[in-house]
């Protein structure tokens, strides 16, 4: 409950996290003229980050980057519901990406990210991170400096919250939210994200034109590590002989280890 009663009174989880978004303005509006960054994304942690950043009054500009791995219907539910997000777009796709850094994207190897979806944002950057979402996020606090750019802070309104809790504020103020999580879909990010497990499955069943553009992608990845001469240079150069053969191989979790931190290329 957004409510609870503990040993030190009434903590009222909806008030809390308004006053945090109140006591970080001022330094918000010094580092920008806009005031807080608020990453959107459409899913149900941002958008309760999004509706509580209005009630707090604060001064804001929510911002939408565009992956190019999205699913339809959550582009579409940005557009129809929340006109006023600043889409920005990628330099790169990710079918380009992925033969540039000559590997698929994976759970311990996850370029994608630094171009697709953490390339833009300075000053105070608000998120819908949780604790509950993660045992990695549990490392993450409730406002924090970013390690990889001094001129970037994290402000993170709802940490302390659970899904329960969550959805509990989005049915209670009716806000609306993307179809798929009606769908059987617990989360909504990039189609194909070795981050979902096996719901991958799911996700290129729906949607087979991804699936085709990641063989292509894939397939695109192997002739360049073949001009590189990778074909002999690493021990995946079996593994990763066709683009079949190295979707195979990403789909199939069990191959994940810290050794494929040293296949990250700039």
């Amino acid at each position: 409950m957004l409510i609870e009663n503990t040993l030190f009174g009434v903590k009222n989880k909806i008030e809390i996290a308004i006053e945090r978004f109140k006591s970080f303005e001022t330094q918000a509006l010094s580092m920008s003229e806009d005031g807080y960054y608020l990453a959107f994304s459409g899913g149900k942690d941002s958008i309760v980050a999004y509706d509580l950043a209005i009630k707090s009054g604060v001064k804001f500009k929510a911002h939408f980057n565009v992956t190019t791995v999205d699913p339809p219907e959550l582009l579409k539910f940005i557009k129809a519901n929340y006109s006023n997000v600043e889409w920005h777009y990628p330099e790169i796709s990710m079918w380009k990406l992925i033969p540039q850094k000559l590997m698929p994207p994976t759970r311990l190897a996850r370029y994608c990210c630094k171009y697709l979806k953490e390339r833009s944002g300075t000053g105070i950057v608000v998120t819908g991170v949780r604790w509950k979402e993660s045992t990695q996020r549990l490392k993450r606090k409730m406002f924090e400096a970013c390690l990889k750019d001094s001129r970037k802070f994290y402000l993170n309104p709802i940490i302390d919250w659970t899904e329960k809790e969550v959805w509990e504020y989005i049915k209670t103020n009716n806000k609306p939210y993307p179809s798929l999580y009606d769908e059987g879909f617990k989360r909504i990010g990039c189609v194909g994200c070795p981050m979902s497990g096996k719901h991958r499955i799911k996700e290129f069943e729906r949607y087979p034109h991804f699936k085709k553009m990641y063989l292509k992608a894939f397939e695109k990845c192997v002739e360049v590590r073949k001009e590189k001469g990778k074909t002999i240079m690493d021990e995946y150069a079996t593994k990763w002989s066709s683009g079949q053969a190295m979707f195979d191989w990403w789909m199939n979790a069990k191959h994940e280890n810290k050794d494929q931190q040293c296949f990250m290329f700039e």
